[in-house]
């Protein structure tokens, strides 16, 4: 009972952490250049038209940003904004009472939208585009259809997994953007802020070596920050220099390419049980008692974007460079098997 506690409390440390990290405007947003300007444009013409925003849908690898988008945006236009994810709206019921407390222009965002039930699903499209609800009151010969009226809103949606999504859904949304990977220098610009919010002292160097092992991923960047904060103030006085930055990897087993020691098994796993693959997606997931979804969303985005791992029609298959990483010869017939 006691570890159960001690538990919840750790997370909700670690979530008001992550919520005291997010930017609390768009202009300080950092990174995904493109989309913060097509954001920008579409706020201030909603704005001129004193209308609410278009649909919108974030799609990517976790940990880009997608929710704290979200929170910018109903900060910018400010509105209200309802926070759910796909598998909390279980009945068409959950989903009208959320769609009835929304103000005018609020905005109403869903996260996993790609997990919602068909029946929600069904429900949310003519309140997406006709800001009307039609529920069923009752059963059998007794039940009847309602519309009801709701205010005008805006549905902004996350997925790590589009294609997951159908398409009468996709098209429902006016704007639909890809979150990208962060490049060093703004992985860098994130570290030396979340620093200065945390009030942790670190020097460039160290915040660079955090950043570069952070697989582009800003959630990444802060949770190793503050991981290296505990460590700075139990061996190293409080202050992350680059020695203790690395120190401090090496100890959480995350090497010089940001890859963990669960992302070299897999790796580990395709060279030396398949000579690099091709091997299918269930049966990786079963080599390392994984689930695919798991696979998909967690591992594969960075290691494909990093140019360790590669798709093909027979299965997933290791790269040169992931060969090289692993100091492992590249077997007979590697070649051939790629084409």
């Amino acid at each position: 009972m006691a570890n159960d506690v001690l538990k919840k409390l750790v997370a909700e440390e670690e979530e008001n952490l992550e919520l005291n990290l997010r930017p609390q405007r768009l202009e300080n947003f950092i990174g995904q250049q493109a989309l913060k300007q097509q954001l920008r444009v579409t706020i201030e013409a909603a704005k001129q038209r004193h209308e609410p925003l278009d649909h919108l849908l974030f799609y990517g690898p976790p940990g880009l940003g997608k929710t704290t988008l979200a929170n910018l945006l109903a900060k910018e236009m400010g509105v209200d904004i309802r926070i759910t994810s796909g598998p909390a709206l279980e009945r068409a019921g959950d989903l009208a009472s959320i769609l009835t407390s929304l103000e005018p222009g609020g905005i109403f965002f869903i996260d996993e939208i790609h997990r919602l039930r068909k029946s929600v699903e069904e429900t949310l499209y003519p309140a997406m585009e006709d800001f009307k609800l039609d529920l069923i009151l009752g059963k059998g010969p007794a039940a009847r259809s309602l519309r009801l009226d709701l205010n005008h809103f805006t549905v902004v949606a996350a997925t790590t997994r589009i294609g997951l999504l159908s398409s009468p859904m996709r098209d429902r949304f006016g704007l639909v953007q890809r979150l990208d990977f962060y490049q060093l220098d703004e992985l860098k610009k994130i570290v030396r802020r979340s620093a200065r919010v945390l009030k942790i002292k670190i020097d460039a160097k160290a915040a660079e070596e955090i950043a570069r092992r952070s697989r582009g991923t800003p959630r990444i960047a802060n949770r190793l920050l503050r991981r290296l904060r505990d460590f700075a103030e139990i061996e190293a006085d409080g202050v992350i220099t680059l020695d203790v930055a690395r120190r401090a990897l090496v100890m959480m087993a995350i090497d010089e390419q940001g890859l963990t020691a669960a992302d070299r098994k897999l790796l580990q796993a395709l060279a030396k049980e398949h000579q690099g693959g091709p091997v299918g997606l269930e049966t990786l997931a079963a080599m390392l008692s994984e689930d695919v979804g798991t696979i998909q969303e967690v591992y594969e985005p960075f290691l494909l974007q990093a140019g360790f791992l590669k798709r093909t029609p027979r299965g997933r298959m290791l790269t040169r460079k992931a060969f090289e990483l692993l100091e492992l010869p590249l077997p007979a017939g590697w070649q051939k098997q790629l084409l």
